[in-house]
């Protein structure tokens, strides 16, 4: 019987999953650690994928500005790559962007062909001054960040 994949708006008790699917990220120097607070709190930002109930998948938008939100968060369990799950969590991100009225959505990242295959494009990072001054300032690799900016212009 086939796997049943599901992408959909995160709940209270994927907080756990999320946890430490985000944990495991972070221990590798690619995502952004995030406690199971924060992850409370933020629980509605969140998009999950799921394989036969099983979440796999995740990532999430904040809001930068009237007309920006960052991608964020975004990943896929080990195993679970290469199926088009993270096309499919970006495709829902992007659809609550649209809801939202929000033009326009970027992303830091080191998967730089995944964004370009599902339509951003590379932008310099100083064109998002409120990225900047929300989190850049604290970050640890602020004077040599590594990642590249991408961005997509919606319809």
């Amino acid at each position: 019987m086939p796997a049943v994949i599901v992408t959909r708006k995160a709940r209270l008790e994927d907080v756990e999953p999320l946890y430490i699917m985000i944990a495991d990220y972070a221990s590798r120097g690619i995502m952004l650690p995030r406690s199971r607070q924060v992850l409370e709190r933020q629980i509605a930002d969140f998009v999950v994928a799921e394989v036969d109930d099983v979440v796999v998948g995740c990532g999430s938008l904040c809001r930068l500005g009237e007309e920006l939100v960052e991608i964020r968060s975004l990943g896929i369990s080990e195993g679970h790559k290469g199926r088009g799950l993270g096309s499919m969590l970006v495709d829902q991100l992007i659809e609550e962007a649209r809801n939202q009225k929000i033009p326009k959505v970027m992303a830091l990242t080191y998967e730089v062909s995944f964004f370009l295959k599902n339509g951003f494009t590379v932008v310099e990072k100083d064109i998002f001054p409120e990225k900047v001054w929300t989190d850049c300032v604290n970050c640890a690799k602020q004077q040599c960040c590594d990642e590249i900016a991408v961005l997509k212009i919606l319809d």
